[in-house]
């Protein structure tokens, strides 16, 4: 399958060399051109693209950029794909840390919802709420014990489970999520959000978000993750901490 991933940032990068190992005709492509991705698509296995190359024929589009670029893309880039493919929309609103205010996602509409409509076609949500170390180094085979869950909510049954099968291929549990719209339960500060939890886990987890909980946490959750980053955590302090943060309530 071709698969283009715009974006090679901690999860696109990730998610690049894990499809090129599980079999996958991987094109990569930024922004910034071919030239600035073809030492990583030469390490990786992959084909380094500009964007229209890379989306030309893909069967998959995995859309891994930060959440205001999605409005930035050029107008007519997925224009020439038919409606079965997935575009994929692995991106997270971090206001103040890292992303400019969207006014839109202030007022409390779902990430993916605004990303569809900057993009004019529908995405599947998915690879959001996983940690980029455990995507690159905690993924088991299928029918492993303790396997890690992955969420993933879309509108279309058909795209969401090819997405569904590459969570499977790259190591992880899929988690079907809902609809685009309930892809919400699955944003930063909301209880299944980057917890390492295993599918059983997350299933009660993303059923236990309140909407517009994680909204009103947001502005705190900024200031105590920034504070510790700044202390150079390990793995398993940025698990503790979602875990203990991200609590209904």
């Amino acid at each position: 399958m071709k698969i283009a991933i715009v974006g090679i940032g901690s999860i696109g990068g990730t998610l690049a060399r894990r499809l090129v190992t599980a079999g996958h005709d991987v094109w990569v492509a930024n922004s910034r051109g071919k030239d600035s991705v073809s030492a990583f698509a030469q390490e990786a296995g992959a084909t380094p693209a500009d964007l229209k190359e890379a989306v030309a024929n893909a069967e998959t589009v995995i859309l891994s950029i930060p959440l205001p670029a999605m409005a930035q893309l050029p107008a007519a880039l997925l224009a020439g794909l038919p409606a079965s493919v997935p575009v994929v929309d692995t991106s997270n609103y971090y206001p103040g840390l890292r992303d400019a205010r969207i006014a839109a996602l202030d007022a409390g509409q779902t990430e993916s919802v605004w990303v569809s409509e900057q993009l004019g076609r529908p995405v599947i949500k998915a690879f959001n709420n996983i940690l980029a170390y455990s995507l690159e180094h905690l993924g088991k085979p299928n029918g492993s014990t303790g396997r890690l869950g992955v969420a993933v909510a879309g509108d279309d049954a058909d795209q969401k489970q090819a997405v569904m099968k590459l969570v499977d291929e790259v190591g992880f549990e899929a988690v079907d999520s809902g609809v685009l719209q309930d892809s919400w339960r699955q944003q930063p500060c909301t209880p299944a959000y980057c917890c390492d939890y295993t599918a059983d886990e997350m299933r009660p987890a993303l059923a236990a978000a309140v909407e517009g909980v994680a909204a009103r946490k947001r502005e705190e959750f900024i200031a105590r993750v920034t504070e510790l980053f700044a202390k150079q955590p390990s793995h398993a302090d940025v698990v503790a901490f979602n875990r203990s943060f991200n609590t209904v309530g």
